[in-house]
């Protein structure tokens, strides 16, 4: 019994002390006993990933103010039922002036400034759809201002930078530039 007991400790003692098991980073037996070496790179691309949450995570309460995200007063996205809305904001030279100076903030980099999907952002990705031609001319108001709103196929959402009033008045504006110069 001693002598299995001395081979086991033979061999531990081995086991510890040779090159081929000694770990990353540690020189030595004595060196990974009393220092632990960090690695040469640290990157927060090969660290170790904590696992999110996975118990069941209760909804807010009913009463909490949304701090995330765009809150867009109780608005729904489908635009089934948001085609049929009506514009609320008349079409006045005022709300064409506001819309023009939305849509050049907001839509003319990918529409560009003609409305023909000429814009500079749209020569490095999918044209967007020319606003003048006889497509978007047939749609009505209230789906013009949901895709504004909430995107579309290929459109990002936009319901964060516009309000509900500039939305309705680039409406105005895209309905008034469809009367004097449709393609």
């Amino acid at each position: 019994m001693p002598r299995l007991a001395l081979g086991f400790l033979a061999i531990g003692a081995l086991t510890i002390f040779t090159a081929s098991t000694v770990q990353r980073g540690c020189r030595d037996a004595w060196k990974s006993a009393t220092h632990l070496e960090y690695y040469s790179f640290r990157d927060m691309r090969a660290s170790v990933v904590i696992p999110p949450q996975k118990g069941v995570v209760r909804p807010p309460d009913e009463a909490s103010v949304p701090i995330g995200g765009r809150d867009l007063a109780g608005e729904d996205p489908p635009y089934e039922r948001n085609q049929f809305r009506i514009n609320p904001i008349p079409s006045s030279d005022s709300s064409l002036a506001r819309g023009e100076r939305t849509f050049g903030r907001v839509c003319a980099p990918c529409h560009g400034k003609s409305l023909a999907g000429d814009g500079p952002v749209a020569a490095h990705f999918m044209p967007p759809p020319d606003l003048l031609a006889e497509p978007t001319r047939d749609r009505k108001d209230g789906f013009l201002y949901s895709y504004i709103r909430f995107g579309g196929v290929v459109m990002p959402p936009y319901g964060a930078q516009v309000t509900a009033e500039e939305a309705w008045n680039v409406v105005n504006y895209l309905r008034n530039m469809q009367q004097k110069s449709p393609r």
